[in-house]
């Protein structure tokens, strides 16, 4: 058993969490991880069109930092809130509500488009309202993963859905870049509502236990400072949040900014912004097979701090590469310690956090983590119009890196003191 030492409640969870069975892969976790990655397909071949289709028809860092904006801002502002609903009601329900909120808005979409109102602002619009119901999903699906997993399996199973959803990711790029060749943008938002009704199909037939929920009496503020204080008392979750917050800060360049430098430094055909996509995933599907193989992680902290620092050298090289086939072969190394680092993270918040508090823990988790890419293209975005992305990759590359090493110094020392040990 892992537990938090010192005193905080809810900190040894093997005790008060439901054993949900010991099969590695249960009829429930199959159409599990089948209703969620078809989910993501669908989502993440709409979002590449859209980056890509804005990235060729602007080929500008101002418009990139709007359509971040736009996809991540509002996800953030409503995740506070989601976090608690999580707690609060049956996230089954949760996730097939936003899901399907999804599908209606982007089936929307697809109709304007193909009636001719094809520009760039509506396309933001739409990504806003996407925002906001990805945003009510996420700490549902990132909570309830432990109610329909075994304990003993969850960084096992962390580690194959990242390896499948990391084949899915690699074809969604492929399938975006064929549809923008053959067809049109219209295209790509069927496809979503397409795989969007397929999975909500599939997740009706999940059948979730009953977990411990958060008062509904209390007010939402309350129980939004209530998540904060617990997180923020337990010197885990705040360590984790404080240094994952400025590492993806530094992330933002390598996030949102290579299809722009492979537009302008190598070429600007899609292709290549494929290529790029797909080199960076299958780096991810070896990383996911690493874990799932694996099965666990001896010292979650090590874990994360040994994958910032690999990603902040990774992306450093990445600026210095003077071709592309050897660009592509950095990406592909440095994707791979993606998946170690979000499964050592998840797992490790799953472990040491009590089921009525989860929902929120993810989502303050999310917004103060995920708050960052946004604040950080609101100054790499203008900044990229005015120097090299390399040189941004290089400087911020490096200071993710040494992120990465305090990360895992801090950690020691709490440890010798006796706060923590997982």
């Amino acid at each position: 058993m892992e537990c938090l030492v010192g005193g905080f409640q809810g900190s040894c969870m093997e005790s008060g969490r439901k054993r949900v069975g010991s099969d590695l892969f249960s009829v429930r976790i199959v159409l599990f991880m089948i209703s969620q990655n078809l989910s993501l397909f669908g989502s993440s071949v709409v979002g590449f069109a859209i980056i890509w289709h804005i990235t060729i028809e602007t080929s500008s860092g101002i418009w990139l930092m709007y359509a971040t904006l736009a996809n991540m801002v509002p996800h953030l502002i409503i995740s506070l809130y989601s976090g608690v609903w999580a707690d609060r009601y049956r996230k089954k329900y949760l996730i097939m509500l936003s899901d399907g909120f999804i599908a209606l808005v982007t089936l929307i979409l697809f109709v304007l488009f193909r009636l001719g109102y094809q520009n760039l602002e509506l396309l933001l619009v739409v990504s806003v309202i996407r925002s906001l119901g990805s945003g009510v999903q996420g700490p549902a699906v990132s909570a309830i993963l432990p109610q329909i997993v075994p304990a003993e399996h969850l960084t096992r199973i962390q580690g194959i859905n990242q390896s499948i959803s990391a084949v899915l990711y690699m074809l969604a790029p492929a399938m975006g870049g064929m549809l923008l060749a053959l067809m049109d943008l219209s295209w790509t938002f069927l496809l979503d509502v397409l795989t969007a009704t397929v999975a909500l199909c599939v997740f009706i037939f999940i059948k979730v236990d009953a977990a411990k929920r958060a008062k509904k009496d209390v007010p939402v503020v309350h129980a939004m400072f209530e998540g904060l204080r617990y997180t923020f008392g337990n010197p885990v979750l705040r360590n984790l949040i404080i240094y994952y917050s400025f590492a993806f800060f530094l992330l933002t360049p390598a996030a949102i900014l290579t299809p722009l430098l492979v537009e302008r430094s190598f070429g600007p055909e899609v292709w290549r912004l494929t290529v790029n996509e797909v080199s960076w995933t299958i780096g991810n599907l070896i990383g996911g097979i690493l874990v799932s193989l694996r099965g666990h992680f001896n010292d979650k902290v090590k874990a994360i701090a040994i994958s910032l620092v690999a990603l902040g050298v990774g992306f450093a090289l990445l600026g210095m590469a003077p071709f592309f086939s050897l660009y592509l072969l950095i990406m592909t190394i440095v994707g791979i310690f993606m998946p170690i680092l979000t499964t050592a993270e998840t797992v490790m918040i799953q472990k040491i956090t009590p089921p009525n508090k989860m929902g929120r823990v993810f989502s303050i988790v999310q917004v103060l983590s995920g708050s960052t890419i946004p604040l950080g293209m609101l100054v790499y975005g203008p900044l990229a119009d005015i120097v090299s992305i390399e040189s941004l990759l290089i400087v911020s590359g490096a200071l993710m890196a040494l992120v990465g090493l305090l990360y895992h110094r801090t950690n020691r020392r709490m440890k010798e003191q006796g706060l923590w040990d997982i």
